[in-house]
């Protein structure tokens, strides 16, 4: 059968599950004069290409290591560097930038930027932008180790934290002076994720756990050799990241993949079946809702050497046994509940996606399933799919995996309000 695909709050545009994170969003980001000021270059140009409005605030030590004309360049618009220039960017609104900013970053963060930050100092462009936002504040720190750990910067940290600050990093490496330890500002990559995380605090899945599991499992043969697929984990770790950039608290549980975990959310690690199986189940109790994309391995050898097995003449017989069935045990662990949670399956086919789908729909008790030809779709940036529930089948066209994530959470959106409004009849009964 197929139908129009139910919709989510009618308050809800649709369009916030599927737009870019950053698309047309207001930015402003403070640089301070680290020599990880470099850095902010690539974050910002990576903001810019991204759909992002990007206001940037140099202090004046940052303008003597990166010039406001690179920036300039990289946003087409003007940058704050000094609160008294009657030609500067805010020099008729001193809170220009803060009254439309949506997130407030400052990248780097020298140890006086963060003391600053800390005691509401605002004697320049940005101290004043920082006391001015309402919006999430993101810092990424930046100085030497034995700064980075002095009580006083530790102290300002805190506080910071107290307030709802982000802090991101510093990380261990390689400083400019030569010295080694905690203090290098994070790479605008993994900065950037935690900035997506911080936007969607508020939206339309904010508060909700929502659980992921992504790629193959492996289940071995001896210490060198294993079972598994040729699943990536693309399609998971989009599912995941747009969770949490929806506002979601996400836990993902993760095959063996060459995917570097996403940040800002709980990452757990897994190799085989019951290892997943295990994860899932220890999550579930609290779980709004899991989406189960991982490519697990129905079956697994009976038994395992501790040993490499070596190359005999003639032929090889691998005696099989079952693996657990994920999506059977959560079922019999939640069944019961009315608050149960949303369960979005996926089954990955050669033939009669719709068959196949509907029948693993109805026999796990799902509400949701993603049907994926296969092998096409292992290890593709596009993706196409049918999504059916109970009553429908929404065939959605070749597109980019992270858009059909947007589409996926959509659902679940949708299928939570579903039963939020019967756990709130039960209740009026």
């Amino acid at each position: 059968m197929t139908g129009r695909a139910r919709s989510a709050d009618p308050s809800v545009d649709a369009a916030v599950f599927t737009r870019r994170t950053f698309d047309g969003r207001a930015v402003a980001l403070g640089v301070t004069g680290s020599i990880a000021a470099y850095k902010a270059l690539g974050l910002t140009s990576a903001l810019v290409q991204r759909g992002a409005h990007v206001d940037v605030i140099l202090t004046r030590a940052a303008g003597e290591l990166v010039r406001p004309l690179a920036f300039q360049a990289l946003t087409h618009r003007p940058v704050a560097l000094d609160l008294w220039d009657p030609a500067g960017a805010i020099a008729m609104d001193h809170v220009a930038i803060a009254h439309r900013a949506e997130l407030f970053i400052v990248a780097p963060a020298t140890a006086d930027a963060v003391a600053r930050l800390a005691l509401g100092l605002a004697g320049d462009a940005l101290g004043t932008t920082a006391l001015a936002v309402r919006c999430p504040i993101v810092v990424a720190p930046a100085m030497e180790p034995r700064m980075w750990d002095h009580p006083a910067t530790q102290g300002h940290v805190r506080t910071l934290l107290e307030r709802g600050v982000v802090i991101v990093g510093p990380v261990g490496g390689r400083m400019a002076s030569g010295e080694h330890g905690v203090g290098r500002m994070v790479e605008p990559d993994t900065l950037l994720e935690h900035l997506a995380a911080a936007l969607g605090q508020g939206g339309p899945l904010h508060g909700r756990r929502i659980v992921v599991s992504a790629g193959p499992t492996r289940e071995g043969i001896d210490p060198v050799r294993f079972l598994s697929n040729g699943s990536t984990g693309r399609m998971g770790y989009a599912i995941a990241r747009r969770a949490r950039d929806l506002g979601a608290d996400v836990t993902l549980i993760s095959g063996p993949v060459a995917l570097p975990p996403p940040a800002a959310l709980t990452f757990v690690g897994v190799e085989s079946a019951e290892a997943m199986c295990a994860a899932v189940l220890d999550v579930a109790p609290t779980a709004d809702a899991i989406v189960m994309t991982a490519a697990v391995a129905d079956y697994k050898p009976v038994r395992y050497s501790a040993e490499k097995v070596k190359k005999q003449p003639g032929d090889m017989t691998l005696v099989l046994d079952r693996t657990p069935d994920i999506l059977v045990a959560l079922d019999e662990v939640v069944r019961e509940r009315c608050d149960a949670p949303v369960r979005v399956g996926f089954a990955a086919e050669t033939s009669d996606l719709i068959g196949h789908a509907r029948a693993k729909l109805e026999g796990k008790n799902l509400d949701l399933i993603i049907a994926n030809p296969v092998p096409a779709s292992f290890g593709a940036d596009d993706s196409e799919a049918l999504l059916i529930d109970r009553t429908t089948v929404d065939a959605r066209p070749l597109g980019a995996k992270a858009d059909l994530a947007g589409e996926i959470m959509r659902r679940v959106h949708g299928l939570l309000q579903e039963r939020d409004a019967r756990i709130l009849g039960r209740t009026r009964s």
